[in-house]
């Protein structure tokens, strides 16, 4: 039946056979309506706000992690030619492994209060359309499938770790696609040199040759600067917080004073009973659709956040991970107060966002070399490596532009004072 051939802005012609049992199952697999959907979810949800160029969505994605995938499986079947017998499920796996994904993608999962890792799971155990394609191709595989996305579980630990941990398929085309659709030069990682260096440890996980350390190295170092510049610049951090404040007004003001469509009611109100046809019928479409009302339609205080987004009128964030717990409530407080003279609803333009970049997780799937007669954790090796295992303290104040001046100058006589009161 020939070939069929997707061109990827990154990885060139993406060749897939009809005549290779494990590509026809990818290419049967791609043509299901949940796999399309992907094409109305935004890779890097509303970061395009930030990033004009990311609009990439998570089918794009997929197949690059599809492909990364099966690159990946040729070397390690170079060392155990046994692995080609998982070849349909870890291609399966690689391309489905975002196909639970809500609208705007890891935005969508805090807005709702989801794990795309649960839905993935549970579309590929109960969609028709990805079940009976797996079942018919090897009996058992939808649940395979399924076990390893949703719980990182297979009984060949390398396959297991292609698909999910500290260097899968899914990290090497991300970073990769996010840096070259932001237009960030931090991702053009050693490709090559990486997948060269995979090998399997003496109890078959996977391991890197240390001929790799210097492009695995520099793979950590790009994640690490990723994160701190794009996944957490303070814009995103935003748009996140608008996005999660609105949903939590729709559901806090109740079906009879907010408009939503069947599917969008179900999400909001019914987020416990959702089934499959109300879950992939919403999608970035769906949900920009449900802004723009209620940016039109919604009572102010739903309304406002919407009016934001949609036409970039964003609120301001300051750094405030150098204050203490408590100190930071105390600005929040402040922020609101300052916010309420301006004449603005307060609780809806003033927050707190706070959490920590866990970096490097050494002691949960951490990487390991082999060079065939020593087996070393990779932090042992490399101080550089040691270094990116420190979290990172991060804490923003969010408020509107009209307040800033005056919070910026309360924000530094608190600092002022934190340093005076160290050096004594």
């Amino acid at each position: 039946m020939g070939q069929r051939t997707y061109h990827d802005p990154l990885h060139g012609a993406i060749r897939l056979d009809h005549d290779d049992p494990a590509e026809a199952l990818a290419i049967d697999l791609i043509d299901t309506a949940p796999f399309q959907r992907l094409r109305r979810i935004r890779q890097l949800g509303p970061a395009f706000l930030t990033f004009h160029g990311a609009e990439s969505s998570r089918f794009t994605h997929s197949l690059g992690v599809l492909h990364l995938a099966r690159q990946a499986l040729r070397q390690l079947e170079l060392q155990d030619p046994s692995l080609a017998e998982q070849r349909a499920c870890l291609l399966a796996a690689a391309l489905l492994h975002d196909v639970g994904h809500g609208p705007l993608s890891h935005s969508g999962e805090e807005m709702y209060g989801m794990r795309h890792e649960a839905w993935s799971g549970r579309l590929i155990r109960e969609h028709p359309a990805l079940r009976d394609r797996l079942e018919r191709e090897q009996p058992g595989l939808a649940a395979e499938v399924a076990d390893l996305l949703e719980h990182g579980q297979h009984p060949r630990a390398a396959i297991a770790a292609l698909v999910s941990s500290q260097l899968d398929c899914d990290r090497m085309d991300y970073l990769l696609r996010d840096s070259y659709s932001t237009g960030t030069r931090y991702g053009q990682l050693d490709l090559e040199r990486i997948q060269a260096a995979l090998t399997l440890a003496p109890d078959g996980s996977l391991a890197l040759h240390p001929k790799g350390l210097l492009a695995v190295e520099h793979y950590l170092v790009v994640r690490h600067l990723m994160y701190r510049t794009v996944y957490n610049h303070r814009l995103n951090v935003v748009c996140n917080w608008l996005l999660q404040r609105l949903i939590s007004v729709a559901r806090r003001l109740g079906p009879r004073r907010v408009w939503a469509d069947r599917t969008m009611a179900r999400w909001l109100w019914e987020p416990g009973e959702l089934d499959l046809e109300s879950f992939l019928a919403n999608d970035d479409i769906r949900t920009g659709y449900h802004l723009l009302r209620w940016s039109e339609e919604g009572e102010p205080e739903l309304a406002d956040p919407c009016r934001r987004l949609l036409d970039r009128q964003l609120l301001r964030a300051v750094d405030v991970a150098d204050l203490g717990p408590a100190e930071r409530l105390e600005l929040l407080a402040e922020a609101r107060g300052l916010a309420e003279r301006a004449g603005l609803l307060a609780e809806g333009c003033c927050g707190l966002h706070q959490r920590q970049s866990l970096g490097y997780l050494a002691y949960k799937g951490g990487l390991r070399l082999w060079d065939g007669q020593r087996l070393q954790a990779l932090e042992q090796r490399s101080a550089l490596v040691r270094g990116l295992t420190e979290r990172i303290e991060m804490a923003w104040l969010i408020h509107p532009a009209e307040v800033a001046e005056a919070l910026r100058q309360r924000l530094a006589l608190r600092l002022a004072a934190a340093r005076r009161q160290e050096a004594t």
